[in-house]
C-alpha cells in the first residue's frame, strides 16, 4: 500500500503550526510511514485511519474452513467486512452495490454514506467531510457510493485492513454507454447536429471536445478520472503508468464487468464470503434498443480516444486472469456454473415473467429505477405476488433499485420537486444537474 500517513501529518501540522510539530522521519512501514514526532504526536493520532474494525463479531455459521489447500487444514476463514468499493461509472457497479448492501445488512455493518446526496460530491475529489456525520475517530465498515477517489482521505474513514475493491469495463463499450447516458448533462454534445451523434463525435473528437467543457470528463477516459487522475494526460506521459501502478498497489481486487461471475468468485475467495452472498439480478441496465452497436471502425476510434482507460483496462485484464489461473480454471468454471444456476433459480422464484421490463411496465413505484432526465430507458423488474414467504424478503432486496435501497438503509436522499417521467422518484442528481448547467451559462437545457 502506498498510503503515507506522514503526508497527512504534514498537512495537518502545516495547517495549524507550520512544520514545527514533526521532528524527524525514521523509516517506512507496511502501511506507509513510521516516524518520530514532537509534541503534536497525541493530537496527530486523531487523523490516523481507524486502526481496528468496529464490525460485530461474525456469526459462527459464517466461519468456514479455508479453501486454500496449501494452508493448514484447521485454519478458519472469517469473512472480511471492512470494504472500500470504488464505484466506477457504467460498469455494472449498481448491481454490485446491491450485493454489498445485502452483505452489510446481514452482518450489521456501518456504511459511510454521503452527506445529503447519493454521491460524495462527485466530481470533486473525495474528502472525509463528505461522509454523513463524520467525526475524527469514527468507525465505518463500508464505503461504496460514487466518488472521485482520493486515497489519503479514504484511509481516514476506514480501518487499516480494509479490502479495496473496484470494477472496470471495456473502454469502448463504456464510452458508448457514458456518451448516451450522460449526454443530457454534457453541453459539448448538444452542438452535434447529426443523426448518430456518437459516430460524428468519434470521427473528429478534438473538434467537439474541450478539457474545460462542463462535465467533459464523461467523454474521455472516465475510468481514469474516477480514480482521481488527470484524464487529459498524453497516454505516454510517465504519470499514467505511475498512476496505474499506484492503483494496482492500492486495490486488492479489480473486477471486470465482462467477466462479472468470475469476478464475484474471486471476491468470494479473497474476502471469505459464501455463495449466498453473491446472488444478483442485473440492475440499472438500458433497453437494448437504446444501445448503439459499435462497428469495428468505431470501436478502434473509441479505444484510441480513451487510450488511457484502454491502458488501464489491459493492465488489470492481465492481472485478473493471473488471479483466475491461481484460483484454478476448472474450479472457476465449476463455481461460475453454480452461481449462474443459483441466479437462474432466484429469477424463477422472484421475477414475474422471468425477465426485466420497460419502466412503464413496472407495477410497483417503489421498484422504479432512477431515469436520466427526459428518458425512460432504464429497465426494472416486477416481483411475483406468489413468492414463498421463505424467499420474499430476499427477493425484495435483490430487486430494490440503488436509491431506494439507500433509503432502506437509513440514508435519506433528497427528493426533487417533480416526479420523473416514468412515475418513479426523480432523485437529487436531477436538480443538481439543472442548477449546475444554469450556472455554467447554458440556456438550451430544459427538462422534458
Amino acid at each position: 500500500m502506498t498510503n503515507c500517513i506522514l503526508h497527512q501529518l504534514f498537512t495537518w501540522t502545516d495547517r495549524i503550526s507550520g512544520s514545527a510539530g514533526i521532528e524527524h522521519f525514521t523509516s517506512v512501514d507496511g502501511l506507509g510511514c513510521q516516524y518520530m514526532l514532537g509534541s503534536l504526536w497525541v493530537k496527530a493520532l486523531l487523523l490516523f485511519p481507524v486502526p481496528l474494525s468496529c464490525a460485530p463479531q461474525p456469526d459462527q455459521n459464517d466461519i468456514k474452513p479455508t479453501s486454500n489447500t496449501s494452508e493448514m487444514e484447521n485454519k478458519q476463514c472469517i469473512p472480511k467486512v471492512d470494504i472500500m468499493f470504488m464505484k466506477t461509472h457504467k460498469t455494472a457497479s449498481s448491481t454490485f452495490l446491491n450485493i454489498l448492501f445485502r452483505f452489510g445488512e446481514k452482518h450489521k455493518l456501518k456504511f459511510a454514506f454521503p452527506n445529503s446526496r447519493n454521491d460524495f460530491f462527485y466530481p470533486s475529489s473525495f474528502h472525509r467531510t463528505h461522509v454523513q456525520g463524520y467525526k475524527s475517530g469514527m468507525c465505518f465498515n463500508i464505503l461504496c457510493n460514487h466518488m472521485r477517489f482520493n486515497a489519503s482521505e479514504v484511509a481516514n474513514v476506514l480501518p487499516r485492513d480494509t479490502s479495496y475493491i473496484t470494477i472496470l469495463r471495456d473502454p469502448a463499450e463504456l464510452f458508448e454507454s457514458s456518451f448516451h447516458y450522460f449526454g443530457h448533462v454534457v453541453p459539448l454534445t448538444w452542438w452535434i447536429h447529426h443523426e448518430d451523434k456518437m459516430a460524428e463525435f468519434l470521427h473528429d473528437p478534438n473538434y467537439y471536445f474541450s478539457p474545460d467543457g462542463f462535465n467533459s470528463f464523461y467523454l474521455k477516459n472516465l475510468l481514469f478520472f474516477d480514480f482521481g487522475q488527470d484524464n487529459n494526460l498524453d497516454p505516454d506521459d510517465p504519470r499514467v503508468d505511475e498512476s496505474i501502478r499506484a492503483i494496482d498497489e492500492r486495490f486488492h481486487l479489480v473486477m471486470l464487468m465482462e467477466h462479472f461471475e468470475e469476478s464475484l468468485i474471486l471476491l468470494k475467495d479473497a474476502l471469505c464470503w459464501n455463495m449466498d452472498d453473491l446472488l444478483f439480478f442485473k440492475l440499472n441496465s438500458r433497453k437494448k434498443s437504446t444501445v448503439s452497436k459499435l462497428t469495428p471502425e468505431l470501436r478502434v476510434k473509441a479505444l484510441e480516444w480513451n487510450s488511457i482507460d484502454w491502458k488501464l483496462y489491459k493492465h488489470f485484464n492481465m492481472t485478473f486472469w493471473k488471479k483466475v489461473e491461481a484460483y484454478g480454471r476448472k474450479r472457476m468454471a465449476k463455481d461460475v456454473a453454480e452461481l449462474k444456476q443459483r441466479n437462474a433459480e432466484m429469477m424463477e422464484i422472484c421475477i414475474e415473467g422471468g425477465h426485466s421490463v420497460d419502466a412503464e411496465r413496472i407495477h410497483d413505484a417503489v421498484m422504479q429505477p432512477w431515469q436520466p432526465i427526459g428518458e425512460k430507458n432504464i429497465m426494472g423488474y416486477n416481483m411475483k405476488n406468489t413468492v414463498d414467504k421463505e424467499y420474499r424478503e430476499l427477493c425484495r432486496k435483490m430487486l430494490t433499485p440503488e436509491i431506494q435501497y439507500l433509503t432502506d438503509l437509513g440514508f435519506l436522499v433528497p427528493r426533487a420537486e417533480h416526479e420523473s417521467v416514468s412515475g418513479g422518484p426523480n432523485w437529487c442528481q436531477c436538480p443538481r444537474v439543472i442548477v449546475m448547467c444554469l450556472k455554467a451559462g447554458s440556456t438550451r437545457y430544459k427538462t422534458e
